[in-house]
């Protein structure tokens, strides 16, 4: 997008690094008024809104609420299956949901081990979920903590400032009656793209196949019909799909040369202050245009 009023910036360093730094500018409640800060990813409740109702969608779609269904889901920032929990909240028969890991596996371990401990980045064919800190992870804390926001707010400032925490054996055992966890590589996320697309002529693309992986994994419920959930058109990680199906998936008409298109961003580095002088500058041209 090449309009002037768009400002592409590349952080250097991980996505935990970047959400990190948007958080900061949201928690500066003078910066946040005067450029009128607002979030399109899961830090914004309403992207969860949004995501809450397909949830119901699909299990009505297979039979809810008279049949229970457990979804797989493919997690890095936690959202996509917090939505999920929070249907269930509402009432939607939800028997299980799967968090499916690439290998940066924090959460799988968290659920199989009931440690939550930071380990370096690793980059993936599924980058959306290089992740180390989940950000809706702690909404799924402030319930498990009987919202006491004054507890989590505690709990991740030690996670932060550690690396590592438990949020306590009974937390943990409750939230393994709800949550199952799996967590595949890059070699096996491919084996499951090839299988798919084999066996029914489904193209995945790399972070569906995590979490469909993870849902066969852990489909316990006999009864619960299984429901993966999709996240992103293949076209949008050729590579990894033509490697492993030897398809190259096309992006859809409205779409078409968008990798020819001028792409345009400003790289700077993982400092708050030079990030919001950046942004009061391209705010300032803005005004006295």
């Amino acid at each position: 997008v090449l309009s002037p009023n768009v400002h592409n910036i590349a952080i250097e360093g991980t996505f935990d690094d970047c959400q990190d730094l948007v958080k900061q500018l949201f928690s500066d409640e003078a910066f946040r008024d005067h450029a009128n800060l607002s979030a399109v990813n899961s830090i914004n409740w309403a992207r969860i809104m949004a995501q809450i109702s397909y949830y119901f969608y699909a299990a009505a779609a297979l039979g809810a609420p008279e049949r229970h269904v457990t979804f797989a889901v493919p997690t890095g920032n936690f959202g996509n299956i917090f939505a999920g929990y929070a249907a269930r909240k509402m009432g939607l028969p939800i028997d299980k949901l799967v968090i499916g890991s690439n290998q940066n596996d924090i959460l799988t371990r968290y659920i199989q081990t009931g440690e939550m401990k930071t380990e370096a980045v690793q980059s993936t064919l599924s980058p959306s979920m290089d992740i180390q800190v989940s950000s809706n992870f702690e909404r799924l804390l402030f319930e498990y903590y009987d919202r006491d926001g004054a507890q989590v707010a505690k709990v991740m400032e030690q996670f932060k400032q550690e690396g590592s925490v438990s949020f306590g054996n009974e937390r943990w055992q409750e939230m393994n009656k709800l949550f199952s966890a799996h967590a595949i590589n890059d070699e096996q996320t491919e084996a499951v793209i090839r299988s798919a697309y084999h066996n029914t002529g489904e193209l995945l693309d790399p972070h569906t196949a995590v979490g469909l992986a993870a849902g066969i994994a852990n489909h316990e419920h006999s009864t619960s019909a299984l429901i993966s959930i999709a996240t992103a058109h293949p076209a949008k990680f050729p590579a990894a799909v033509k490697a492993a199906t030897g398809v190259h998936p096309d992006l859809p008409a409205s779409l078409a040369g968008l990798h020819e298109r001028e792409e345009r961003y400003t790289v700077m580095p993982n400092d708050l202050d030079t990030l919001r002088e950046h942004m009061n500058k391209q705010l300032s041209k803005r005004t006295n245009a």
